[in-house]
């Protein structure tokens, strides 16, 4: 490995630019999208693999790597092992992107005295200030009402069925009718 990959930590200034050659040495190995680096794991005496999508500080995924032949030394990347790990990094990163969307993007369907009636929360992050939006639609896919409400507002269908019941007016406050 040459000193300039071991001494520079992973930072947004070590990322790839176009004219960059990639990497492919014992302990790191790049594509254009990706960066394996082997690390130190410092809960044991045991070395980790780190993922990282090329622009990124921190990495996508983090996990053990094997010891090579010596018992002191990590086992050295090689292209099957890369390809591998930029599989499993990825499917990881989708997930988790899917579990966020999921937690953001929430809709039950429940009965309500017009028929069946699809209600949305749909929460926009913000550190400082989400917000939510609550909406109904009916079976044409039509929306009948939308309200802001609390980024907390309790989204269950318990709460769902009594706002449609209540003749989903604006809640008071987060799951409050």
């Amino acid at each position: 490995m040459s000193q300039n990959t071991q001494a520079l930590p992973f930072t947004e200034k070590t990322a790839l630019t176009d004219d960059a050659p990639l990497t492919q040495e014992a302990r790191v190995w790049q594509d254009e999208i990706w960066t394996a680096r082997i690390v130190k794991n410092e809960d044991d005496d045991g070395w980790a693999v780190a993922m990282f999508k090329i622009g990124q500080v921190e990495p996508a995924l983090v996990g053990p790597w094997t010891m090579g032949r010596d018992k002191k030394n990590p086992k050295p990347l090689d292209g099957n092992s890369f390809i591998t790990l930029v599989k499993t990094a990825s499917e990881f990163v989708r997930r988790s992107e899917q579990q966020l969307h999921a937690s953001l993007h929430q809709s039950l369907s429940v009965q309500g005295p017009l028929g069946r009636v699809t209600v949305l929360l749909d929460i926009e992050p913000d550190d400082e200030n989400p917000t939510a939006s609550l909406s109904a639609q009916n079976e044409a896919g039509e929306v009948l009402v939308q309200w802001k409400v609390d980024a907390a507002f309790k989204f269950n269908r318990q709460t769902v069925q009594a706002w449609v019941d209540a003749g989903m007016k604006q809640p008071a406050r987060a799951g409050q009718f």
